[in-house]
């Protein structure tokens, strides 16, 4: 399908692949390195393998995506007939991503906006389906940034893990966090916040922190039209029991996603992840 203006974002967004299909959104993946093997997420690497070797202890990284192969989609999109590209990305707080993104829309066949969403896996998800939606409808360049950060605005995620030794392992909150939390056997409920991780609360008990957790994205939700996602990493049946309570206690539910994070997410939270994002219409 040929349209005025194509969106490109990250596999950190875990969009469906029928819905990246129907709206032709192209993802471009980040690297997770297990041990000596740089894999690609999404096709050479399962977020399954990723708990198994947190679970032992190995070590796992994770790497953005070399600029060419951005300037490779862009291209791709260019001969397809686009006139203009929105790439829509990870939190920059998180990931060189958006950096890479930068470096290759410079030379560009077409004009690219690169967009630090500030958000990750759903909560960015959403953003490039709003974009997708209004390119679909004939909006211009401009127009398209405009419905992604709008929704980015608008949209909150939150999220519970069992420990934060994970995400102190891979720097993403700071080690005196972490540190506290373990040694009060504190259960974290976390939020991002202008891109960065923060502590919200802290629970003393997993069942507490997750009907917290609920507690938190019906108020979010509220009643007006929402679309929700449910995240996961090796916790199918939390997830699945919260999505089932969400659909009963949030009256302007559209859409609600629930689905495993991808290996470059749980490479930093580490299994029992528990998330939901709350994205407004």
């Amino acid at each position: 399908m040929s349209r005025h203006v194509a969106i490109v974002t990250d596999s950190t967004a875990y969009l469906p692949q029928q819905v990246m299909e129907r709206h032709h959104i192209t993802s471009v993946p980040l690297t997770v390195v297990l041990g000596s093997r740089a894999l690609e997420e999404g096709t050479e690497i399962s977020a399954r393998s990723v708990a198994q070797a947190l679970q032992k202890r190995k070590p796992v990284t994770t790497s953005r995506p070399n600029p060419e192969m951005f300037a490779a989609a862009y291209r791709a999109a260019a001969e397809a007939g686009a006139a203009g590209v929105v790439s829509l990305h990870l939190s920059a707080e998180f990931s060189g991503t958006y950096d890479a993104a930068v470096l290759a829309a410079r030379d560009a066949p077409v004009p690219v906006r690169v967009v630090d969403s500030g958000m990750v896996a759903m909560a960015l998800g959403f953003c490039a389906l709003a974009a997708a939606e209004t390119a679909d409808s004939g909006g211009t360049l401009d127009e398209t940034v405009a419905a992604a950060v709008k929704r980015a605005e608008a949209t909150s995620a939150y999220f519970y893990v069992d420990t934060l030794d994970y995400l102190r392992r891979g720097g993403r909150i700071g080690a005196a966090q972490a540190i506290f939390g373990s040694a009060l056997a504190v259960k974290p409920i976390l939020q991002l916040d202008e891109g960065r991780i923060e502590l919200r609360e802290k629970v003393r008990t997993a069942s507490k922190a997750i009907a917290r957790l609920e507690e938190i994205v019906v108020e979010r939700a509220g009643a007006s039209p929402v679309d929700i996602a449910v995240h996961h990493l090796a916790a199918g049946e939390r997830a699945t029991a919260l999505a089932d309570r969400l659909r009963d206690r949030v009256p302007g539910l559209e859409e609600l996603y629930v689905s495993e994070v991808g290996a470059v997410i749980g490479a930093h939270t580490g299994p029992g992840l528990l998330g939901a994002v709350v994205s407004p219409r």
